[in-house]
């Protein structure tokens, strides 16, 4: 399958028809070839050859994660023969799901993260260095890898975690970007202060940033995005992408969004009725693969609550732009009448110095109701300290959830626990078990 890098900086009309096409094309492959989606086809009363233009979609029941979890086979549209690799999701909402590839599936995301590296600054005369795992079914991952390999720079696997090797490794080979999560920079940093690096005199230049928001809605930098360029002098560039979708959405240097590769992916953003949200509202990530072979999904909702932003960037990329994710709509919180989502939460604990770490755990009350445990790793132990972090949460919450105070150890096994690819933030107990 040959992609066509550029296609962003088209009008909004020539990636229209672009898209009008391949939609057409992705309509009639399901109905050949997936059985999920003939046979919602058929149930549904749906005359494929009405569906002609993105604004055809909506008469098409989206594709629910569930649907994904009981019934994955039934997605797949090659034979087993032709798969080369297995991917799963991370289980964030719930057990993993499986996403099957194609040699051409793997080549169209090599093609995304060329896009998005390139998005986000890279060239070739770059060296990268990933501060992450390239095994477990990760997806991302691999991604990452090949849109490197194919952007032509330079990479240097060290894999998640170990401060001390990544600078051993930083100092020794010289690189010039990262990929990490941003919590984890701010270790890099913390690390850096306790043994004497300069890290404004590094090679590393700018950093892409992944799994967690370094921007607000409004795309300034919060708490998190703020902690770091204040004692770092590096270029932030934000991404959001998920397994399911094969695609990623990432930042230009404006920062105003993660940009669509309008060639990989059709995006509507539906409400709670699954009607498409007005412009400038925050609604649930819906994605239409364009270009998938192994699995391609129609309609598929990811969970995730964002805001589009349709006007050109003055980048000169045409594409749609997502901010920030809100929150997950599974984990939105009600705790005694405060109604949050978890990114919101976290910005509030990210924003107290007497926070070193954290995990937040929800759970059913016998009224139904949450409630909200804060495992908590504190500066100190001093009674001072616990009454400045509860103040804080007080005044910013209006309300105290309960604390657990642990030790370091304690954190580390609960944050990272065996075989979890990213960091455990947040565990919901209300039903089926949601680990992020």
């Amino acid at each position: 399958m040959i992609f066509q890098p550029g296609t962003a900086f088209e009008s909004h009309q020539t990636i229209a028809k672009l898209q009008q096409k391949k939609l057409k094309e992705l309509i009639i492959y399901l109905h050949n070839h997936s059985v999920y989606y003939r046979d919602l086809f058929s149930k549904e009363n749906i005359n494929i050859k009405s569906i002609r233009s993105v604004g055809d979609l909506k008469s098409i029941p989206p594709t629910e994660k569930e649907h994904l979890q009981t019934q994955n086979d039934r997605f797949l549209c090659v034979p087993k023969s032709r798969i080369i690799e297995y991917t799963s999701t991370s289980g964030t909402l719930g057990s993993p799901v499986t996403i099957a590839l194609t040699e051409n599936d793997l080549q169209r995301l090599a093609y995304n993260e060329y896009c998005s590296f390139t998005c986000a600054g890279g060239v070739p005369d770059d060296i990268y260095q990933l501060m992450l795992t390239l095994d477990r079914q990760f997806m991302a991952g691999m991604a990452y890898y090949s849109g490197i390999r194919k952007l032509g720079a330079g990479l240097i696997r060290v894999g998640p975690g170990v401060p001390s090797l990544q600078w051993e490794t930083i100092i020794r080979l010289k690189p010039t970007a990262i990929v990490a999560v941003p919590s984890f920079i701010l270790k890099l940093i913390q690390y850096a202060k306790d043994h004497s690096i300069d890290i404004n005199t590094s090679s590393v230049k700018k950093a892409v940033c992944i799994g967690e928001n370094i921007r607000n809605t409004d795309f300034s930098l919060n708490v998190l995005g703020k902690k770091i360029t204040e004692a770092w002098n590096i270029d932030l560039y934000s991404t959001y992408a998920s397994t399911e979708m094969q695609t990623a959405f990432t930042e230009c240097h404006e920062g105003k969004g993660g940009h669509l590769n309008p060639e990989l992916l059709v995006v509507e953003l539906l409400d709670e009725d699954n009607q498409p949200v007005e412009n400038g509202k925050p609604g649930e990530v819906t994605v239409t693969t364009l270009g998938v072979e192994g699995m391609p999904l129609l309609r598929y909702k990811t969970g995730d609550i964002c805001i589009a932003h349709h006007e050109p960037c003055s980048c000169g990329r045409n594409t749609l732009r997502l901010s920030p994710v809100i929150g997950r709509k599974k984990q939105m919180i009600k705790f005694k009448g405060t109604t949050l989502f978890a990114p919101a939460l976290f910005e509030i604990l990210n924003g107290m110095e007497e926070i070193k770490d954290y995990i937040v755990e929800v759970s059913a009350n016998e009224i139904g109701t949450d409630e909200v445990l804060l495992y908590v790793l504190p500066i100190n132990t001093e009674e001072a300290t616990d009454h400045k972090i509860r103040a804080y949460l007080q005044a910013k919450l209006r309300v105290t959830p309960h604390i657990k105070y642990l030790d370091a150890p304690t954190m580390q096994k609960m944050l990272f626990p065996e075989m979890m690819r990213k960091p455990v933030k947040f565990i919901d107990k209300r039903g089926a078990s949601t680990k992020t």
